[in-house]
């Protein structure tokens, strides 16, 4: 595997960090990695899959959304509006430097991410979503003690997996102004999902929720015992393996 360091403007002209993990021989097509609500291109679980899809001749770009990781810009002015814009940016940097994707995956809330983005896309052929929740509000449920002092305030700091992000009440507005189950059901694109049944920070009913708003083909993977964030190498490894075996058919369609 090669991987390169990359970088491009997002949505709003800020630079964004990211990383093409590359097969070391004929790449056969390109995907695009959406990562979790806080977390970044170089989590567990996005390194590890990308790295074992490099493996089966598909290369990944994986990037930090605005004002996490190395990408620049502040956190606390993003939204789930702006993750889709960056995924669109991101997807037409790769299509200027390299081959446009057509293969997209998140991860959680990229998950969700993902499926909103994908129709501007063209050249995106499958979407697979893992541990994703079927309406962005959902995230917010990680801080529903701090609400009503958002509403109230207009801003606060909360504790997302032990580190401290500020989160306006833009954020939460912008979340639920969208409809992710009409975009789901217009997707036009084969869909992969991807949920461990004891998943206690997504849980298994948005799986079915998406799924069922889902036109075919679509298919659905258990994840079994893995955790959210896919901590396990061996879940990982198994969630790329099934990724690569599932859209083989859709990316590489026989003559």
């Amino acid at each position: 595997m090669q991987s390169h360091r990359q970088e491009f403007t997002g949505a709003h002209g800020h630079k964004l960090a990211a990383r093409l993990d590359a097969p070391a021989g004929e790449i056969r097509a390109y995907a695009l990695f959406a990562h979790c609500f806080t977390c970044g291109k170089d989590v567990f679980a996005a390194s590890r899959v990308a790295q074992a899809l490099t493996e089966h001749g598909i290369a990944v770009l994986r990037f930090d959304f605005t004002g996490l990781g190395a990408s620049e810009g502040e956190f606390a002015n993003t939204n789930f509006s702006s993750n889709l814009a960056d995924l669109v940016a991101a997807a037409d940097f790769m299509r200027a430097a390299q081959q446009a994707p057509s293969l997209l995956i998140g991860h959680s809330l990229g998950g969700a991410a993902v499926l909103a983005a994908a129709a501007q896309m063209p050249e995106v052929k499958a979407v697979v979503a893992i541990a994703a929740p079927s309406d962005p509000l959902h995230v917010t449920g990680l801080f529903r003690e701090h609400l009503d002092e958002i509403a109230r305030a207009g801003e606060a700091e909360v504790q997302l997996a032990g580190r401290p992000f500020r989160i306006k009440q833009q954020f939460v507005e912008d979340a639920s102004g969208h409809n992710l189950k009409l975009k789901i059901a217009a997707l036009r694109r084969a869909l992969l999902v991807m949920h461990a049944p004891g998943d206690d920070t997504v849980g298994i009913s948005n799986a079915m929720e998406i799924f069922t708003a889902a036109k075919h083909p679509k298919s659905f993977v258990s994840l079994d015992s893995a955790d959210h964030l896919l901590t396990r190498r061996e879940d990982a490894v198994y969630v790329a393996n099934v990724i690569a075996v599932w859209s083989e058919r859709y990316l590489f369609p026989a003559a």
